[in-house]
């Protein structure tokens, strides 16, 4: 019996019935553009087909070349429909069914063809758009007609009409961006006329037996956006047109709120979704942050949807649906919402992946089958490059043996998930223990191996895994007793005071500063309400775009925090694409003084000796945090070479200049794979 019967119960469609009530939303992968790239994808979208989601909705694929998010993307012709076709009988071999997103990028697109409702530039494009002509808004509406009947010929189930997140239809609909004064702007009637007929002549030309679903902002999180009445009476008239699904789309890729980082409390915009239940006869889809299928299924028992969607959590685990069905949650690899080897990755150009799942996109190249030949291996460290390559070993039929000297298996991961919205840390250290207890891996924790110790068990191969050490900056007075390590401080061995200066402003010196400025009584990461208070977002959603004269909360830092670096360069400009910005506002916000190209000259009871710009400065604080770095532990190299044994070095303990896990977990799977 399972213990998912809303999320594993079918939904019948006008023309189709879907096996569950579980959606994998749409993401860009970077495998549009690659060589090879529809062969790629059919096996990335067959791999999540075989594991039991009820419906797929590509990447978003533009219906012009006006239409690209950059020069050269993903464009639905005539020719390309072949090419599409690999990837729907893929999928169909696989029992699932797909729909193409059909995407037109308006003013976000990054290249010089750009088009929108009015000539008013993004501020995340450097190309102020072309205003469409009353002729080139209806040949744009032709063009997403035609690619959804290409899509239908190529064998799609259906499409996904992008109408959300300040895409081109989005523009339309609302007067920040559309300043129109003929019968595609003015009043909302006439804003909302490009999403309508779209969706209505769409149905007109693919007929009845076709999924439409049509991805509505339901919450723009702009002040100018849409008002609550106004997205009933387009949800109402999308319906009317021909709309099979609604699906939910939440804030506009511009704004400045948190929508989908770990920042995000999980399943935090289903409130928006439920708002609208009653208002159309239609299935709903809730988006955003639901990675838990126990989420999923009180959000679909508690009616606020009929479907949900999750992308990510199926770049971390395509098997998720079926572990689900089966009851065996533990075994699912939870997407733990930071965006480092996927949206980072597709924003620079590069294919993207899953930190905690190197396979994803990897299909048909990274491949884990049984070893020719079982080996006896040694695993020195249980952090996440150890803990990759012993599952992985594992599974392949090795005999691993793993050693950690700590109490738990996790090393950095075990710091990084006490550093607020970064608990996600928890489930991927439970599926490693449950998985590691699964595939037979001798875990071997509070144990200092030595090579002695080695040279009697007679190992085929040693991994050293053993991470990292804290680099100790050469600095007059380094070892005062005011200065303490990040470990120290994460570990909570060492209590901080009530004024610091945190030496290193990488990511690990951001999240000191995150943890240390953290209110007790406030945790807008794991609580709704306070998420939404936090960031000044109506919860009622009867402000305009959701947040028209709301006022964020006010978080100043009951602690005097100075985060200090040496570079001149931008603060914090190595932190990740997409949730950099989110940590430079947070602590921004918190009043935390973040101070570049500082010279440091000594530590005394005064406090910090630093200069900047040629002045000499006294922080006067209680505690300095080193954040500086980290280097190679590789203390147990020396003695193990001397053995017979081939040594191999992963992770931190290979190379640890910027602590990069994703590295780390490919890098252990990947040889893991070949061993």
């Amino acid at each position: 019996m399972t213990n998912f019967p809303h999320l594993l119960s079918p939904l019948p469609l006008p023309m189709l019935t879907l096996k569950n009530r579980i959606v994998m939303g749409s993401m860009h992968t970077g495998l549009e553009e690659t060589a090879n790239g529809f062969e790629k994808m059919a096996a990335f979208y067959a791999r999540r087909a075989q594991g039991g989601v009820g419906l797929i909705v590509t990447g978003g694929i533009a219906p012009n070349i006006a239409g690209w998010v950059s020069p050269f993307a993903a464009r639905m012709t005539a020719k390309k429909v072949a090419k599409h076709r690999l990837i729907t009988q893929a999928v169909h071999q696989a029992n699932g069914k797909i729909v193409m997103q059909i995407l037109h990028s308006g003013r976000y697109g990054y290249h010089p063809f750009v088009v929108a409702p009015s000539r008013i530039k993004s501020p995340i494009s450097p190309f102020a758009p072309w205003s469409l002509t009353a002729n080139g808004v209806e040949s744009t509406i032709e063009d997403f007609v035609k690619s959804a009947c290409l899509a239908q010929e190529a064998g799609y189930d259906g499409v996904e009409i992008m109408g959300s997140e300040g895409y081109l239809i989005n523009e339309f609909l609302v007067t920040k961006t559309n300043k129109r004064n003929d019968s595609w702007g003015g009043s909302f009637e006439h804003r909302m006329r490009f999403a309508v007929e779209i969706v209505k002549r769409t149905r007109a030309c693919v007929g009845p037996q076709f999924i439409i679903i049509y991805r509505l902002s339901m919450l723009d999180l702009i002040p100018e956006g849409s008002q609550w009445q106004e997205i009933v009476q387009l949800a109402k008239a999308v319906e009317s047109a021909g709309a099979t699904i609604i699906n939910t789309g939440i804030g506009w890729h511009e704004v400045r709120i948190p929508t989908i980082a770990a920042k995000v409390p999980r399943a935090a915009f289903t409130w928006v979704t439920q708002k609208l239940r009653g208002q159309v006869n239609i299935p709903l889809i809730a988006t955003n942050r639901i990675n838990d299928p126990r989420v999923a299924e009180e959000v679909l028992r508690e009616n606020r949807a009929d479907l949900i969607s999750m992308a990510r959590p199926f770049l971390a685990d395509p098997e998720f649906v079926k572990k689900m069905a089966n009851n065996q949650t533990q075994a699912i690899n939870t997407c733990i919402a930071c965006n480092q080897a996927c949206l980072d990755y597709v924003f620079q150009k590069k294919r993207a992946t899953c930190l905690v799942n190197p396979q994803a996109c990897y299909e048909t190249e990274l491949i884990i089958k049984p070893a020719e030949r079982k080996k006896k291996i040694a695993v020195i460290g249980a952090g996440p490059a150890g803990l990759a390559f012993a599952l992985t070993a594992a599974q392949r039929a090795h005999e691993v043996v793993l050693f950690e000297q700590q109490s738990e298996i996790g090393g950095q991961f075990n710091l990084a998930k006490k550093i607020p919205g970064k608990e996600e840390f928890n489930e991927t250290l439970r599926y490693f223990n449950y998985q590691l207890q699964t595939y037979g891996v001798k875990v071997l924790l509070n144990t200092k191996v030595t090579a002695s110790h080695l040279a009697q068990q007679q190992y085929d191969c040693i991994v050293l895994a053993t991470g990292i050490i804290p680099r100790v900056p050469e600095i007059e007075g380094i070892h005062n007793p005011k200065v303490m390590s990040y470990i120290d401080v994460i570990s909570g061995k060492k209590s901080v005071g009530k004024s610091v200066a945190i030496i290193g402003a990488g990511g690990i010196g951001f999240d000191i500063a995150d943890l240390l400025s953290h209110h007790p009584d406030i945790h807008p990461n794991q609580n709704i309400q306070d998420f939404l208070q936090y960031w000044g977002i109506d919860p009622l959603n009867e402000a305009r775009g959701g947040v028209a004269g709301i006022m964020p909360l006010d978080v100043a830092s009951l602690r005097e925090i100075y985060l200090l670096q040496r570079k001149e360069t931008k603060m914090g400009k190595n932190l990740g694409k997409t949730t950099g910005w989110i940590h430079r506002a947070e602590l921004k916000r918190k009043k935390i003084k973040m101070i570049c190209g500082v010279v440091y000259q000594k530590i005394d009871e005064l406090g910090l000796h630093l200069l900047k710009d040629g002045q000499k400065q006294v922080l006067n604080v209680e505690h300095i945090v080193l954040c500086a770095g980290q280097l190679p532990n590789q203390e147990l190299l020396p003695s193990i070479q001397t053995l017979q044994t081939p040594v191999i070095m992963i992770g931190g303990a290979d190379v640890a200049l910027e602590l990069d896990a994703t590295r780390a977990i490919r890098q252990g799977t990947e040889l893991a794979a070949k061993i």
